[in-house]
C-alpha cells in the first residue's frame, strides 16, 4: 500500500467480536474514517490499519491481525467540539435540523448534541436560543440515514485518505 513506505510491527486487518485485548488505539474522528493508515498505538507500538473501504471505527471496536491475534481496542479521542444541552426536545430538534441542513455530522444524545467546533454554527444556535459550549470530548456522530459515513463533507480531497464512499 502506498500509505506505508516501511513495514510496521502490527497489521490490523479485521474487526473481531472479542478476545484478549493487548493494546489500545486512540484516534480522533478524522483518523477513524480512514481505512488505510499508519498509526501509533497508545503504548508506542507502530501499526498499520488495513480495513475494507468505507468502514468507520467507533469507540470500543476491536481490531486484530489476519490471524486473530494482537487484539487492539479503538478509543475515540477527545477533540474540539461544540456541545449543546437542552431539555426542550422541540428546540433541540430545530438545532439538529439546521445543523443537518448544512450537512454537519452530529452526535445526538438524550438532551444533548455535539458537532465539530465552529464559531459560526455556535452563533447560529445562539440565535435559536441555545448556548453551545466548547469542550474537548470524544466525537461519535450519527451514521448516515442510508448507512453512509458520519463524516459529512469535511474530509474529502486528501490523496492519502481513504474516506468511506
Amino acid at each position: 500500500f502506498s500509505v506505508l513506505k516501511t513495514p510496521v510491527v502490527l497489521e490490523l486487518t479485521q474487526r473481531v467480536d472479542g478476545g484478549e485485548v493487548k493494546a489500545t488505539l486512540t484516534l480522533p474522528l478524522d483518523k477513524r474514517i480512514r481505512s488505510r493508515q499508519r498509526v501509533m498505538l497508545d503504548d508506542g507500538t507502530e501499526a498499520g490499519v488495513f480495513l475494507e473501504r468505507g468502514q468507520v471505527l467507533h469507540d470500543g471496536d476491536l481490531l486484530s491481525g489476519a490471524d486473530g491475534t494482537g487484539i487492539v481496542r479503538v478509543r475515540a479521542a477527545a477533540e474540539p467540539v461544540s456541545e449543546v444541552r437542552c431539555e426542550d426536545p422541540l428546540l433541540l430538534a430545530r438545532a439538529c435540523y439546521h445543523l443537518g441542513n448544512r450537512h454537519m455530522p452530529l452526535q445526538i444524545g438524550d438532551g444533548m448534541l455535539r458537532y465539530q467546533h465552529d464559531h459560526v454554527l455556535d452563533d447560529m444556535l445562539r440565535g435559536l436560543g441555545l448556548e453551545p459550549v466548547f469542550v474537548e470530548a470524544p466525537f461519535e456522530p450519527e451514521p448516515g440515514a442510508y448507512g453512509g459515513s458520519a463524516q459529512g463533507h469535511a474530509h474529502h480531497g486528501h490523496a492519502h485518505d481513504d474516506p468511506p464512499r
